[in-house]
């Protein structure tokens, strides 16, 4: 399933042009800041305010475009800007045009106001604390409403927290998964799918959205970009491992909740794998760490290597996305898998090296995930007798590879030493694979 460029020899190898062109975006976008704000009926810019260093997250897709939020000064008029190079024809959403270098081609960067994100016009609702605890509260106070993934343009998860209004103070949590309408439609259909299974996954809430709570033009496309979760039962792996460490996982528990995925998953529309896309991830790493064009070229040239030369197996009802952040844990048991968006055909391999490239990169975070590498030791023993080791490590060190730009959206004190201790575990990683060949 890996794809090429055209007129590109080597599909390990992204073509100069798209570099270049990516690069100049990525200038473009903190270029346009000041008068993107200034556009949309914002302050005048404070001089001490480095619009850059208060960016909050970068998403960078390869070749179709760069999308970023920026936190804003005081005075600005709104707190937070939404920024894309992507072609957004919108109403409500200003543009200018910029050169980000000498002899470059003008770029084109659009902005709104967060949360009226162009392309999410629920991420507005969703974050409307009357309308959610009008739809959600049943009767209780809302403490909180955070936003705890955001990826502009493409989909949010927000995170509301509720506390009763009687002397017993009990809390209860939910999530709202924003995106667009057909993505949220197809998010819901897995969902029930899983429900009744056995395979335990968070409870459909009803979004509680009629024609008369947003006007009738809007009501049924807002509530078709909400999705409404229960909170799972558990707590992350990744929590889970920080606070006992890794040595009393059993491996053979993650490969049964596979297992257990019913048949009619495979009636699903596939989705891409991590591993089949890494020259994207290999152009967006180059962006995040220039210097290291040519090893980040060799580790991805081995990695398709051992991808051509390895055994991917069957299709297979697949999670598509089996980390740590989506697997949660009570009582040392799996009791909530997550994040259902990719859930469909799929190969066994890819599910593992998933969870396996994730928790390799872990320790790059803080030392307080030092005990991820023994779990992963742990699970790793097991898994690869189940599947082809070199495809496990292979596919693994993919997964790794496509976190490094991710680092990112740490921050600027912090980022750029992640992602390059990211850049080793793949090179780690692909060693394991090395083994196998």
């Amino acid at each position: 399933m890996t794809g090429g460029v055209p007129g590109a020899t080597d599909p390990t190898q992204v073509p100069e042009d798209v570099q270049r062109a990516d690069a100049h975006q990525l200038l473009a976008v903190d270029q346009a800041i000041g008068e993107l704000v200034r556009r949309l009926g914002g302050g005048p810019r404070q001089r001490t305010w480095d619009y850059p260093g208060n960016g909050l997250r970068v998403q960078h897709r390869p070749g179709a475009g760069i999308s970023a939020m920026y936190r804003m000064p005081a005075g600005a008029g709104f707190n937070e800007l939404g920024v894309s190079t992507e072609a957004i024809d919108v109403p409500g959403t200003a543009y200018t045009e910029v050169v980000p270098a000498p002899g470059a081609e003008p770029v084109v960067v659009s902005g709104w106001i967060h949360p009226h994100d162009p392309l999410l016009p629920a991420l507005a609702v969703a974050a409307d604390r009357a309308h959610v605890t009008e739809t959600w509260g049943e009767g209780q106070r809302l403490t909180r409403l955070s936003t705890i993934v955001y990826r502009p343009l493409r989909r949010a998860v927000l995170r509301a927290e509720f506390t009763t209004l009687g002397p017993l103070r009990i809390k209860r949590t939910i999530f709202l998964k924003v995106g667009r309408p057909k993505a949220i439609a197809a998010l819901r259909r897995r969902h029930l799918l899983l429900a009744g299974s056995g395979v335990p996954v968070p409870a459909v809430l009803n979004t509680g959205l009629t024609t008369d709570t947003w006007g009738s033009q809007g009501a049924g496309a807002l509530g078709a970009g909400i999705l409404g979760l229960e909170a799972g039962l558990g707590v992350p792996l990744s929590e889970a491992i920080r606070a006992h460490g890794g040595a009393d996982l059993d491996p053979q528990e993650f490969i049964e909740q596979l297992d257990a995925l019913p048949a009619a998953v495979m009636g699903l529309e596939p989705k891409r794998a991590w591993s089949d896309s890494i020259r994207r991830y290999q152009q967006a790493a180059t962006l995040a760490l220039p210097h290291r064009a040519e090893e980040l070229a060799g580790l991805t040239g081995r990695i398709q290597e051992h991808l051509d030369a390895s055994d991917r197996g069957e299709r297979v009802p697949a999670h598509g996305d089996y980390y740590d952040a989506n697997i949660l844990l009570h009582a040392g048991r799996i009791s909530s898998l997550l994040d259902l968006d990719s859930l469909g055909p799929g190969y066994r391999v890819d599910d593992l090296a998933c969870l396996l490239g994730h928790l390799a990169i872990l320790p790059t975070l803080g030392a307080k995930n030092d005990a991820a590498l023994q779990a992963l030791e742990r699970l790793a023993g097991v898994f690869e007798t189940t599947v082809d080791p070199r495809a496990l490590w292979a596919r693994s060190a993919a997964v790794a590879l496509t976190l490094i730009a991710g680092a990112r959206s740490l921050g600027e004190n912090q980022w750029l030493a992640v992602a390059e201790s990211r850049l080793q575990v793949v090179d780690k990683l692909l060693r394991r694979a090395d083994v196998f060949a």
